[in-house]
């Protein structure tokens, strides 16, 4: 039996079926172009839900190593209890996307969880090419180490999650802490995440169902990469997929949906983070695409990943 979408993710498709069907893609490489047509969408899809009343929003200015300054966004319940926190990096395969088009899914995640989070807007490719916006993430963890006693925050139980792209930071930053000593991270949440520069070859049985193509991975990574990408010499805090020994990473949740292109490497990932020791769980959403909890979000498969993703916020 072929692969095939999930009824209630097709029927949410549906009305942009014909559209997609017309539009040219991007050629291989047009970062403009990507912007210019997934920004718009992810904006909507951010606002298609109702933005919860009950979670709060100020903007703080955290200084990189480089001296930039860069922009986070905390969001915090009213009335939620100190504790954890989480910080949250954005989608958008390097190469777009913004703190302000992802004000709907975290105040929604900070809501339903009562986890204050910390949304990072990194610089991104290829203006800043790696490890620039991994840079910017680290510096963004460190400040809130920082700052956690003053906000009432245990700097234990600060964890890391991102969708995407920003599910590949999330991985990165955990293994760049790591490698450098801290600050700790509690969890690493990663959403369907992008995390190996050599997934090039095209799966037949899923290209009909791609939303995010293998053209938009041969135009991400080497914006991120440069000349780098799919050679010998990237490291896994660029690809977390190289990464050759795992031992010490956080404990992980990975999900991705079966006809995502990004499917065989959290696969690959997470029997990798298993196999180091590293406590994994790991959800396969058969019929699903990449993004499908934004597209199809009344849909059965999506409510219960959004549900896992609070259940896991709750418990770190």
């Amino acid at each position: 039996m072929p692969l095939s979408l999930d009824p209630e993710i097709a029927r949410a498709l549906a009305p942009m079926a014909g559209a997609m069907a017309e539009a040219v893609p991007p050629a291989v490489g047009d970062v403009a172009a990507r912007r210019a047509l997934w920004e718009p969408i992810i904006g909507a899809a951010g606002t298609a839900q109702p933005i919860p009343a009950d979670v709060t929003r100020g903007d703080h200015r955290v200084t990189t190593d480089d001296g930039a300054r860069i922009t986070v966004r905390w969001y915090a319940k009213e009335g939620a209890a100190p504790g954890p926190a989480v910080l949250f990096f954005h989608g958008g395969g390097y190469i777009f996307g913004h703190v302000d088009l992802f004000d709907g899914p975290v105040s929604r995640y900070v809501s339903a969880s009562g986890v204050p989070m910390l949304s990072v807007e990194y610089r991104r490719a290829p203006e800043h090419p790696f490890p620039t916006p991994l840079e910017d993430a680290y510096a963004a963890l460190r400040w809130l180490h920082e700052r956690a006693p003053e906000w009432g925050l245990d700097r234990d139980r600060i964890g890391v999650m991102g969708d995407s792209a920003g599910g590949g930071i999330a991985a990165a930053l955990s293994i760049l802490a790591r490698d450098r000593g801290g600050p700790g991270i509690a969890r690493q949440i990663l959403v369907m995440p992008m995390l190996d520069d050599r997934t090039t070859t095209p799966d037949p049985h899923i290209e009909p169902y791609l939303l995010w193509s293998y053209d938009d991975s041969r135009t991400a990574w080497p914006a991120l990469l440069g000349e780098a990408a799919g050679g010998p010499d990237v490291p896994a805090t660029a690809a977390p997929a190289r990464i050759a020994d795992a031992t010490g990473l956080p404990p992980a949740y990975i999900e991705v949906g079966q006809l995502d292109v990004f499917r065989d490497e959290d696969l690959a990932y997470a029997t990798t983070l298993s196999r180091a020791g590293v406590p994994v769980e790991f959800h396969l959403h058969p019929g699903a695409p990449h993004e499908f909890d934004s597209i199809a979000f009344t849909s059965d498969v999506a409510r219960r990943a959004v549900a896992d993703r609070v259940r896991v916020l709750r418990s770190i």
